[in-house]
């Protein structure tokens, strides 16, 4: 399987490199810094995988169709594209003080670069025999979550930034497994489950490693669905 993750070359996107180079798969860890990239497929290069950096600002259209004809010209194809990549800019703002500014720049990676990077790849999802496309999203942008929330997890029901993000990506989600509905290409979103990682100052109650570890599970799954979100905890979450 070919496999390009963006945000992979820390946290959660590395660790799910890790275990899909481990099973086998080529990947790509799609990083926007260079050095970073290059310094961890280095890393699992080292141990055996067949792992490659590729410069992917997912921000930036020049570098995710560069990235694209990097997959082309060295496969023709890909099997398997995980949206990884995301950031946080709210805590210690409530949202009637998160400046509109740093809204906006959470929703360019964590929606618009989902975009960006799904449209660059999708002509060579669609060369695979089953594509798959694994947008990584969280319960707190689920409305389940944002009209109930859960009494533990209260303290997060008001990051304007990072949950509207992430229910704008789960509608994203929605629309794109629509539009594949009669394709080859399933797409569906994922949860790593609350993850101790830099985007969220290492609160989690889940390290990366294990986040990781249920993201390849989740993308890899024989029956992988297509508009559906699928639970760390295992079964589907209420979108």
């Amino acid at each position: 399987m070919i496999v390009v993750i963006t945000g992979a070359n820390k946290g959660i996107g590395y660790a799910t490199a890790r275990v899909l180079g481990r099973a086998g798969h080529t990947v790509y860890l799609g990083a926007r810094d260079e050095e970073r990239g290059t310094k961890a497929a280095a890393e699992l290069t080292a141990q055996g995988l067949d792992a490659r950096h590729v410069r992917l600002d997912v921000t930036d259209p020049d570098t995710a169709e560069a990235a694209a004809a990097r997959v082309e010209r060295e496969h023709g194809h890909l099997d398997l594209l995980i949206n990884n990549a995301a950031i946080s800019l709210d805590h210690h703002h409530k949202p009637s003080e998160l400046p509109v500014a740093a809204l906006r720049e959470v929703y360019e990676t964590n929606v618009l670069g989902v975009v960006t990077v799904t449209n660059a790849m999708l002509p060579l999802l669609r060369r695979s025999s089953a594509g798959r496309i694994a947008n990584v999203s969280s319960g707190l942008g689920t409305a389940a979550f944002l009209s109930d929330p859960d009494p533990a997890l209260r303290g997060y029901a008001t990051l304007l930034g990072y949950n509207s993000s992430k229910a704008a990506l789960n509608a994203v989600t929605l629309m794109y497994a629509e539009e594949l509905r009669d394709t080859s290409v399933r797409v569906s979103a994922v949860s790593p489950g609350f993850c101790a990682t830099d985007l969220n100052g290492h609160r989690g109650v889940l390290t990366a490693d294990e986040g990781g570890a249920h993201v390849a599970r989740l993308a890899t799954l024989p029956d992988f669905p297509t508009g559906a979100f699928l639970s760390e905890r295992g079964g589907t979450y209420p979108w």
